[in-house]
């Protein structure tokens, strides 16, 4: 689909999502073997069976889905204390929840850049784009110590996860707050992400002008492809995104 110019030029912010979008994860062996030793001291443990792994899996995953289901996100602590290790002292892991989130996502492998992305992202802010980034995250320390490790930090002017503002995409309050703390109108702006249900659906509800969805090589996941929100644009690499977005130019000032 052909978006009309003047839409574009009516963009001010562009909002990314960050797990498959401008980041993706790869098995790293020395990542996961840190992960796992560092889980194992922070419940201080020296070795676990294969059936508390799966045990503690199972209970992630029922977690997960009744966040998504509700829209919601529960802190750190709650998550651990209520949901994956209820039976172990409320104090011994309130204090290392922030750090047992991260390392759980690490036994998965390690957080690398998408071909394209740091690019995309210098050149879009040169070009006079505020840049913002909108993710589900039950983590609080993943996304921002990635940003950090990138070098990225700087080109966002916002950074809005769903373990900071207790709802979940597709909910269109997480884009609201993006949009009000940098003070842009969601009809000026676009928002780009990988899932049509969790990102486009929200980011069209909340007013955003464009919902552009970067789409994986082998085509859309089977249960996407029924929305009845499509996206508006779809890409296959993150440097398209220079061809849609021109160099902004300011808006006169009147006399």
């Amino acid at each position: 689909m052909a978006i009309p110019a003047c839409w574009i030029h009516h963009i001010e912010a562009i909002f990314f999502d960050m797990n498959g979008t401008l980041r993706t994860r790869e098995p790293h062996e020395p990542t996961q073997h840190a992960a796992i030793k560092r889980l194992l001291g922070l419940l201080g443990k020296e070795a676990a069976s294969d059936a508390y792994w799966e045990e503690l899996t199972r209970r992630y995953k029922a977690y997960s889905q009744w966040a998504q289901e509700n829209l919601l996100q529960l802190s750190e602590k709650e998550i651990w204390t209520r949901w994956i290790l209820p039976d172990v002292p409320r104090k011994q892991i309130e204090q290392v929840a922030a750090e047992l989130t991260l390392a759980w996502s690490e036994r998965k492998g390690r957080m690398v850049p998408k071909p394209g992305a740091e690019d995309t992202i210098i050149v879009l802010k040169q070009r006079g784009y505020h840049l913002g980034v909108i993710s589900n995250s039950m983590s609080s320390l993943d996304i921002p110590r990635s940003l950090d490790a990138y070098g990225w930090k700087d080109y966002f002017d916002v950074v809005i996860l769903s373990s900071m503002v207790k709802c979940r995409k597709p909910a269109p309050e997480i884009f609201h707050e993006a949009t009000r703390i940098m003070n842009v109108e969601p009809v000026h702006c676009a928002y780009l992400g990988n899932r049509i249900s969790r990102d486009v659906v929200g980011c069209k509800q909340a007013g955003f002008a464009l919902g552009i969805i970067l789409e994986p090589p082998d085509g859309p996941r089977a249960d996407e492809q029924d929305q009845t929100i499509q996206p508006d644009l779809v890409i296959h690499s993150l440097n398209e995104l220079l061809d849609i977005f021109p160099k902004r130019v300011p808006p006169r000032t009147k006399v």
